[in-house]
């Protein structure tokens, strides 16, 4: 458990991750990582425990509708080279709903959105990157993975959950909260 949310909590929410994946012989460590902070601090540690990682950026135009991808390309190439995953692609919970929502009020995205954000806003995230990296085929499905998240920039969430993709969303299960933080 963490104090409190934030980017400080970072070092130590991916070792509290490489940890859990290996005490629950977990192979697959899935971190939302937006410009590389929570990524390069994860490619160390999934290297050093022996794990395969997989990092879910932003997708691209998500703050403009630009074209920008947010996620460092020199270290998208590291991490890739160094035989992991990085995935860049539609979020689970902002899609369409977001179009919907700013048309409409609301949707349905957001209303599961928030009430994942009960837990934190890292849950929810932790959430959305299990079902975008079994969209994508990057983890195994049906399995378990350790997720990381976190609250605004860096990591301060941990889970472990089992996995599903983005259309059986309510199939992913929480087996265990391995980090959060108390004051969000």
């Amino acid at each position: 458990m963490f104090e409190r949310a934030g980017m400080q909590n970072t070092g130590k929410a991916v070792k509290l991750a490489a940890a859990a994946a290996k005490e629950h012989n977990i192979t697959h460590i899935v971190v939302a990582s937006t410009v590389g902070d929570s990524a390069r601090e994860a490619l160390a540690a999934a290297q050093k425990a022996g794990l395969k990682l997989v990092v879910v950026t932003h997708s691209s135009s998500f703050k403009e509708a630009n074209g920008l991808q947010e996620f460092d390309p020199a270290l998208r190439e590291e991490i890739e080279k160094a035989g992991h995953r990085v995935h860049t692609g539609v979020h689970v919970l902002r899609g369409l709903g977001r179009a919907i929502k700013d048309k409409v009020g609301w949707s349905d995205e957001d209303v599961v959105a928030h009430t994942l954000r009960i837990f934190g806003q890292g849950m929810k995230v932790c959430v959305e990157i299990v079902a975008m990296a079994v969209d994508a085929g990057l983890v195994p499905c049906p399995g378990n993975v350790v997720a990381v998240a976190g609250t605004a920039r860096g990591a301060d969430t941990v889970i472990i959950a089992s996995t599903a993709p983005s259309h059986k969303l309510f199939d992913i299960k929480i087996r265990h909260i391995v980090a959060k933080p108390f004051n969000f």
